[in-house]
């Protein structure tokens, strides 16, 4: 039998020969009898094989439970361990490296406007740290010159972009942008290889602390799911029954997502949501608990660091303590339409941003482009209050609760005309610079920057209601405000418009009401941010079917199948392959030179077996990699007969037997089905192919990749009647 442990068999397995020279061997009928342990390396961006990984982690554990001994049972209860020592192991680290990545960029960042005189090496928080007055030992380079300070805040922001952009472009492209499209993709069943391994792991941390430190309109919220399932991978490469098995490495794969979104937000029970609801594809109750697991351990990890040396997890962590209005409710809906229409907006322009620096000579000069970029947004970005400090540190301004002390020009000068036009400027420039900047070659994220525009302009609409509420506050309206107590609080309305902005541009939805739940503390404010997601999930659908990470998989033509009910009334013999259009393989009557010939034209991933060219009864299946694996494997001459069912030759005879090769029960249904009945088993059953006959003989033949076509026209067919009707 063939070792799951090996990328591709060293011997055929079982027991069968590439030839036989006797005139009577019993044939072992082993084909029909032992698990289909056959299977060679995948190939990049192939989709794997639910079923067969499936029943190879089956028997793997039925031959340890059965195996005689004390051994055994050992080997039984280490190898149930394997997962949990996995995700436990993941989790601490996660945790570990997010609270580095924020000690190293806050540093990083902080250099841009000053410098600790007494030790150079300490942010400005650590500088100052214990201070309860003015802090004498910070030094800005503000307080030197207003020049200088501009010239040093662009030019630090220009080498921690060309850093960060050497490092991708020379020692891991795939550490760019999120990856969370391409941790949907795999979780989806796709293989992409070289996405997770320990160089990427170290360039997008590495990266990202530059990248973030740059002052650019990105977050490094996505970029740490990435991080996370790249720590995953490194600890299943340990133990090669995770790693080896596919359905096993997806499991652990969706527990370190809800850890990377645990740490990225200190939200562990929104991690896991965000893991189910998100980019999770399979997710059985198991990887529930081991998802809950590895968030809550990733989320422990981030507080034993303490990294902002607030006892929070994350820097815009706040607590409200004053209740919302019932005349404030129809403007938080309002927030969840602007945020919808902000997101789709959003999304239309990065993906024709996309479009058109994949056609124009700025892909070949990917450095350049950022370096570019980054200039113009320290130049834009510095003399703009709003803009000059880091993302994270704006929101979490935003996001708080004004006190009497305060002295934040957040909270003593916002409540002007000029600070709301400021707001609402800055967030259209944001908008313009974020969507920008997402696609480009460096590790960045889309999350932070979606939540820092829905809070400028939420904070701005609050601050209007305030000074309406204000002005008449005799108003029947205002009824419920209590004398002597501020009524309106801006804050809140930046936390409901982060919540739609990022809906609208994610299509979050309970995962994303949960995270701002943790975040803020209040259940109060739970109905508000649920009313604004939700409204921005319909306002998005409706302008845009599919949220920011769909759309870039859908641009970079990965094979994901999207996990929505289809609900059009085809049939599959309008969209499958019919079968003259369809190479196949009868079961005997062919040699080894026309099995190479077939190899050649053939365009899928296997080919069907039937009986004869002309009955055309199907008998089974082979994937066209392991056939050439056995061909190649036999060594024999192009003119060896070659079979796909039990044969007896006389002794002295070649013959090459590829029955054990085959799948010999391909999943089959009526040609005459519905389009929704095959489109629900590829979703539910995982399946890469999908074979139609007649009374057993072939009739068609459907695909994972002819599924996602169909529906992609059906989603721009569905998009353009939605841009017509806005039009209209």
């Amino acid at each position: 039998m063939l070792s799951e442990t090996s990328s591709a068999p060293s011997s055929p397995p079982f027991s069968f020969n590439r030839f036989r020279q006797t005139t009577h061997i019993p044939f072992k009928s082993d084909w029909f009898s032992d698990p289909p342990l056959r299977s060679v390396e995948y190939e990049d961006l192939a989709s794997i094989d639910w079923i067969h990984e499936t029943a190879k982690s089956r028997f793997r554990k039925r031959n340890l439970l059965f195996a005689p001994g004390i051994r055994s049972r050992i080997l039984l209860l280490f190898d149930s361990s394997h997962e949990w020592i996995v995700i436990v192991c993941t989790g601490l680290s996660v945790g570990v490296v997010a609270g580095s990545i924020d000690v190293v960029a806050n540093f990083l960042a902080d250099l841009k406007s000053g410098y600790c005189s007494t030790t150079f090496y300490l942010s400005r928080s650590f500088c100052c740290w214990e201070l309860d007055g003015p802090c004498t030992d910070w030094h800005a380079w503000e307080d030197t010159s207003y020049v200088l300070a501009y010239l040093i805040y662009s030019l630090f922001a220009i080498v921690f972009v060309y850093i960060a952009a050497v490092l991708v472009s020379t020692f891991a492209p795939f550490a760019r942008q999120s990856g969370i499209p391409e941790i949907k993709t795999i979780l989806s069943g796709c293989v992409i290889r070289k996405f997770m391994s320990p160089m990427t792991l170290l360039v997008k941390a590495t990266g990202l602390c530059f990248s973030v430190a740059s002052g650019l309109w990105l977050g490094k919220e996505g970029p740490l799911v990435h991080v996370a399932c790249c720590c995953g991978s490194i600890f299943m490469s340990l133990f090669p029954s995770l790693s080896k098995n596919e359905i096993k490495k997806r499991e652990i794969l969706s527990a370190a997502s809800a850890a990377g979104m645990s740490v990225a937000f200190g939200a562990p029970i929104g991690g896991v949501l965000f893991s189910l609801e998100q980019v999770s594809y399979y997710f059985p109750d198991k990887t529930m608990w081991g998802s809950f697991v590895c968030a809550m351990l990733g989320a422990v990890s981030l507080q034993f660091m303490n990294p902002w040396r607030t006892g929070k997890l994350v820097l815009y962590q706040v607590i409200y303590d004053r209740e919302w209005h019932n005349f404030e409710f129809p403007i938080f809906v309002l927030l969840g339409v602007i945020g919808g229409f902000f997101g789709a907006q959003l999304i239309k322009l990065n993906m024709k941003i996309a479009n058109w620096r994949q056609r124009s000579l700025v892909s070949k000069w990917p450095k350049t482009e950022v370096l570019v970029l980054a200039l113009i947004t320290a130049i834009v970005g510095f003399p703009n209050v709003f803009m000059r400090e880091q993302p994270s540190q704006v929101l979490s301004s935003l996001l708080h609760e004004c006190r009497p002390s305060d002295t934040s020009i957040i909270c003593t000068e916002l409540a002007s005309g000029f600070n709301i036009t400021l707001l609402l400027l800055t967030s259209v420039l944001g908008t313009l610079l974020a969507a920008y900047t997402f696609g480009t070659t460096l590790p960045a994220g889309i999350i932070l920057p979606s939540m820092t525009i829905g809070a400028y302009y939420g904070r701005a609409l609050g601050i209007l209601i305030r000074l309406i509420q204000q002005k008449y506050s005799g108003s029947w309206i205002f009824s419920s405000c209590l004398p002597d107590i501020p009524c309106v609080t801006p804050g809140v309305y930046a936390v409901v418009g982060a919540a739609g902005a990022l809906g609208g541009v994610t299509r979050m939805t309970v995962s994303l009401v949960v995270i701002m739940f943790e975040l803020t503390g209040a259940l109060t404010f739970v109905l508000p941010i649920m009313a604004s997601v939700m409204v921005s999930k319909w306002v998005g659908d409706i302008i845009s079917p599919s949220g920011i990470y769909e759309a870039w998989i859908k641009f970079r033509k990965y094979p994901y199948l999207k996990a929505d009910e289809y609900m059009n009334g085809d049939h599959v013999a309008d969209v499958m392959t019919k079968v003259e259009d369809i190479v196949t393989i009868p079961a005997s009557g062919l040699n080894i030179g026309q099995l190479d010939y077939i190899l050649q034209r053939n365009e899928y991933d296997g080919i069907p077996i039937v009986n004869d060219a002309q009955e055309l009864i199907l008998l089974g299946w082979i994937n066209t990699v392991e056939l050439r694996f056995a061909i190649d494997q036999s060594s024999l001459p192009s003119e060896t007969a070659a079979f796909f069912h039990p044969v007896q030759f006389a002794q002295g005879s070649e013959y090459l037997d590829l029955t054990p090769w085959m799948d010999h029960t391909p999943i089959t249904i009526s040609w005459r089905s519905s389009m929704q009945a095959a489109v629900r088993m590829f979703q539910k059953l995982g399946l890469r192919y999908l074979l139609f006959t007649e009374k057993g003989r072939l009739m068609g033949l459907m695909t994972k990749k002819d599924v996602i076509k169909h529906m992609d026209r059906e989603d721009s067919s569905d998009e353009i009647s939605a841009n017509n009707f806005w039009m209209f």
